[in-house]
């Protein structure tokens, strides 16, 4: 990878030691779990290429120098409260949008696993939230959305011009994550809709065409069941502004996408599905969105290590290289142990999405598995992200805690991944609910005992992580309610620690493939039996160069 970069320092290149590395091609890791799950590695060369770098200085310059701008009046003295993008941060959007077709797999005979890889890819948490909200909006209007409402989703997904942006804006400052407190009414008015209320975190604003929000129809039952689904678009019938910006936020990071407050003031809106099914709609858009969270935070650590990686094998200290210090070679195969294992298990959720994202309410057993799973993989995503961003910083030394260099930045964006879209509390308590009220954990339990049935090499290995299971849920059983939810947390880390050892063994029984057995092996020590064990210092050798994976 080196003679690589050598080749490529120009404009960036003296801030970043990546700078001009196709960050597909370098990633054998990513492309073997695509091939498991897809029976392929898609051509993904030129997204790679991209990523690596215009889309690389692109987003670090809008976060140090070009952050977005609210613009609340026209030159006519007209309200339009549009937000003001560095216009190559809008170039790169509607790239990945219309050449790259990052949001059309689902809806051209693809899979979400293909959006999903280059979400990983693009791995700019601000800029890929943009993209994410634009599909949630798709999704739902595609899935439950009348004919008014899916003549949006051409747009939205890049296959008419220009580009349409969708938002997803349900949080209330009351309220947090606890949906059922929000405030926000829906009035019947000579036979529209009409809002009231406002939405305290509302990524896109200023950019939406038209968004989704969560409200409560006037008379409705209290709590997050009697809470609706609606579609805003940024103008009226009329052509007038329909809500408010109030003011952009200002943020640690995620700073490519403005985040800011809304105003509903008799906002017309658009009834999405059933109102009686509204908490059920939004549910399913957070699934597609945690999954956004999940590879986005694994994305953001894969930079984070290839920073590292690069930087180690040029500073030398007391007499040689970084790279051949033992504790050097210790960090760097702690990051990448950790980083396949994250990305084997988010990609398991991902595939058992893509297997029943057209159930609908009531949903099926499998649906509530594939639930299940990405409430464990946004969680262990996310607490990955944040350590081994962490990690590549301390092997920056001084350097990595300089805001001028990117690896400042990939770990300011990984802390925001335990937080969005839920934070940790909330995914444990859903992860709760979906067992004691869905018995989702019965066939999560089926479908990983079957998997380690098939895995005939490695077998051994599969079976340390399943008794992992075993002994999990059956703790669980045993507790009283109070003890099971002090412990969620703990339990969440516990069976996506196991589901990712089984889903690398498979892997590497699948494709024969011996390096994927020795991360299962590594990641089993350090995360299910206590640590690492003698010998795995010379394993660690042999996996820390992710272009022999």
């Amino acid at each position: 990878m080196t003679q690589d970069i050598e080749n490529n320092l120009d404009v960036y290149g003296f801030l970043s030691n990546i700078y001009g590395v196709n960050v597909y091609d370098v990633d054998k890791p990513l492309q073997r779990i695509l091939q498991h799950f897809l029976g392929k590695s898609p051509s993904l060369h030129g997204l790679g290429g991209f990523a690596g770098r215009d889309l690389l200085e692109v987003t670090d310059y809008v976060d140090k120098v070009s952050r977005p701008r609210h613009i609340m009046w026209d030159v006519n003295g007209n309200r339009v409260d549009r937000v003001w993008l560095n216009p190559a941060e809008r170039y790169a959007i509607e790239k990945l949008v219309l050449d790259f077709g990052i949001n059309k797999p689902p809806y051209h005979s693809g899979s979400w696993h293909e959006h999903y890889a280059m979400g990983f890819l693009v791995s700019d948490p601000g800029l890929y939230c943009i993209i994410t909200i634009t599909i949630q909006t798709a999704y739902a209007f595609h899935k439950y959305g009348d004919d008014e409402l899916r003549r949006y989703v051409p747009r939205l997904i890049g296959d008419e011009r220009p580009i349409g942006f969708g938002a997803t804006w349900f949080t209330e400052i009351q309220g947090g994550s606890d949906l059922g407190a929000n405030t926000t009414v829906a009035k019947r008015d000579s036979g529209k809709w009409r809002l009231y209320g406002d939405k305290y975190f509302a990524s896109g604003v200023g950019l939406a065409d038209i968004a989704l929000t969560s409200a409560r129809p006037e008379g409705g039952r209290a709590g997050a069941k009697g809470l609706a689904l609606f579609a805003v678009p940024r103008l009226d019938s009329g052509g007038n502004l329909n809500f408010i910006v109030r003011r952009l936020k200002e943020k640690s990071g995620t700073n490519s996408v403005p985040t800011g407050e809304i105003e509903f003031h008799g906002t017309e809106a658009y009834l999405v599905g059933d109102p009686s099914n509204g908490i059920y709609y939004i549910m399913e858009d957070l699934m597609v969105s945690r999954l956004s969270n999940a590879i986005g935070a694994v994305g953001v650590a894969r930079k984070a290590y290839l920073e590292a990686y690069e930087y180690v094998n040029r500073r030398r200290a007391f007499g040689k290289l970084l790279i051949e210090h033992p504790l050097v070679i210790r960090d760097l195969m702690d990051m990448e142990v950790t980083l396949e294992g994250s990305m084997a298990l988010v990609f398991k959720a991902i595939n058992e999405f893509d297997k029943t994202w057209h159930n609908k309410p009531p949903y099926n057993d499998h649906y509530h598995y594939a639930r299940l799973l990405t409430h464990i993989a946004k969680n262990v995503t996310a607490d990955a992200a944040a350590y081994v961003t962490r990690l590549a910083m301390e092997l920056y030394g001084g350097i990595g805690f300089l805001s001028e260099y990117p690896i400042e930045r990939w770990h300011r964006e990984a802390l925001i991944t335990p937080i969005w879209e839920g934070t940790s509390n909330i995914q444990a308590l859903d992860m709760l609910e979906a067992m004691t009220k869905k018995n989702a954990h019965v066939t999560m339990l089926n479908d990983i005992e079957n998997t380690v049935a098939e895995i005939k090499t490695y077998h051994g290995i599969a079976e340390s992580a399943m008794n992992v299971i075993r002994n999990t849920l059956q703790l669980t059983s045993s507790l009283s309610p109070l003890e099971v939810e002090f412990r969620a947390k703990d339990m969440l880390s516990l069976l996506g620690h196991a589901i990712a050892v089984i889903t690398l063994a498979h892997i590497a029984d699948r494709l024969g493939i011996d390096r994927y057995a020795l991360v299962a092996e590594l990641y089993l020590e350090k995360h299910l039996q206590g640590g690492y064990k003698i010998g795995s210092h010379d394993l660690g050798r042999k996996i820390i160069n992710i272009e022999e994976g």
